[in-house]
């Protein structure tokens, strides 16, 4: 169900301090470090991170990515509407920058949460 959620932090180099000291004993290791671009990615490896710290900037309180099965289902328009029906913010499309075959889409729901539907697959 959930790939991987993310928590919005003010100054990302000092949290990646602390969640490496904190997660350590669990055995959650960093694994991307973007700590001077605004992010990191924690997870227990191996793949990609679970876990991720961001910058406040920009909006959504909380960034919650769901795993989806093929691309046609990360695609906004296959998915069902509602009152409170969300705005997309990044089409999909491929993001090379994390891994090979990832894709993912976003949307915004009401409260300003950012949630992602991504899938690992190739096409």
């Amino acid at each position: 169900m959930l790939d991987h959620v993310s928590a919005k932090v003010s100054d990302v180099p000092a949290a990646k301090t602390f969640y490496e000291q904190v997660l350590e004993p669990l055995g959650v290791k960093l694994m991307m470090d973007g700590a001077e671009e605004g992010w990191c990615g924690f997870g227990t490896g191996p793949g990609m991170p679970q876990f991720w710290i961001t910058n406040t900037e920009g909006r959504g309180a909380a960034h919650f990515a769901f795993s989806a099965p093929d691309h046609a289902t990360s695609t906004p328009s296959t998915r069902p509407r509602s009152p409170r029906a969300a705005r997309t913010t990044v089409h999909p499309r491929c993001a090379p920058h994390y891994h090979e075959n990832y894709y993912g889409a976003f949307v915004h729901d009401a409260d300003g949460n950012n949630i992602e539907a991504v899938c690992h697959r190739p096409e």
